[in-house]
């Protein structure tokens, strides 16, 4: 089965079987989940972001935008100060979910691009935000990684569309 895409008036073909894009698929959404669970304070969140360190490239970049210069972290700069947060006890109930994706995928790139919610409790004061984060991977010898992930968070004048 052939697919087609178009981006900007260019037809892109993946010439790749369904099988082998329904597996890529369902590869970088193991990959997705393990991202996002790794969010989660509580028991185990050690052994979460340990998991999430191996979903990585070692030279991945990782950039917050939300509203202020942009941060940007390599993957240790930006899980150990999260391991702290999410089992030191001033955050608590805290998760990251994903609301709603998509996945594209062509040769050995991909990228996925979703709406995420969050909610906890920081400092005793509950909280929710929504926003959105664009994921991207490539296929290395041991399976797809994840090379690049950035993120922007609802505020005043920026809200998620409905269907995102």
């Amino acid at each position: 089965m052939t697919s087609a895409t178009i981006y900007a008036g260019a037809v892109i073909n993946n010439e790749a079987s369904g099988d082998a894009v329904a597996t890529d698929r369902a590869a970088i959404a193991d990959i997705v989940r393990t991202f996002f669970a790794a969010f989660t304070s509580g028991a185990d969140s050690s052994a979460r972001l340990d998991a999430l360190r191996q979903v990585f490239l070692p030279e991945a970049v990782i950039i917050a935008t939300c509203g202020r210069e942009p941060a940007v972290y390599g993957v240790e700069s930006f899980i150990v100060p999260r391991q702290a947060l999410l089992s030191g006890g001033t955050l608590v109930d805290f998760r990251e979910w994903e609301l709603s994706g998509r996945t594209e995928v062509f040769g050995d790139i991909a990228h996925h691009f979703c709406s995420y919610a969050k909610t906890g409790v920081q400092d005793g004061a509950p909280f929710t935000a929504r926003g959105m984060k664009t994921l991207q991977f490539v296929r290395t010898s041991a399976g797809w990684r994840i090379s690049a992930v950035a993120w922007d968070d609802e505020r005043d004048g920026l809200v998620i569309e409905s269907g995102q």
